[in-house]
């Protein structure tokens, strides 16, 4: 049985935090791992549906998704969580339930710069926010508080999305993970 844990992977919008979820996750299920990507849009529509983007709302968001990656690392399964989650208190609300429970936890900074992000846009939400037909964008007009101590500090910018995977999946073997 392998391990289970957490990498959550926090980051602008298209910074690369889910496509570098994927790539990592094929990657582990290869090698046999119990793998979970917790997509933030999925979780939005099922799990935390009705929840706006207001600091408390996005806070029960990461909660609630923290919840959920412990649960699953507490049963062997590796959580891969692609989720902006732009508050410092509320990811370390999450790690913190992590240590309590006695499961590993990976935070994973994807320091993709804004500049880069709206180049990408893969939402069109840079565009929204631009043509001022949204508000409350992370990084633009809403908070984003970058991780001051991250386990893992990535540049998408500079590498493929391999890279980058390949750089999580060293930190997991380097913890004895994968």
């Amino acid at each position: 049985m392998t391990s289970g844990a957490t990498v959550w992977l926090t980051g602008l919008p298209s910074a690369g935090k889910t496509t570098i979820a994927y790539e990592l996750a094929g990657r582990l299920r290869e090698e046999g791992h119990r793998v979970e990507v917790l997509d933030g849009d999925e979780i939005r529509e099922f799990i935390s549906a009705g929840l706006g983007f207001s600091r408390e709302d996005r806070h029960t968001n990461v909660q609630r998704i923290g919840f959920l990656a412990e649960l699953l690392a507490r049963n062997g399964v590796k959580a891969l969580v692609p989720v902006i989650a732009p508050y410092a208190d509320s990811r370390d609300a999450v790690r913190k339930r992590h240590q309590e429970n006695g499961s590993p936890y990976l935070e994973v900074h994807v320091a993709t710069p804004v500049e880069v992000c709206s180049v990408r846009d893969v939402k069109g939400l840079y565009a929204k926010q631009a043509a001022g037909e949204l508000t409350g964008l992370t990084g633009v007009d809403d908070p984003y508080e970058q991780p001051e101590s991250p386990d893992l500090r990535i540049e998408s910018q500079n590498q493929t999305v391999q890279e980058s995977a390949a750089s999580v999946y060293a930190l997991l073997s380097e913890r004895g993970l994968a």
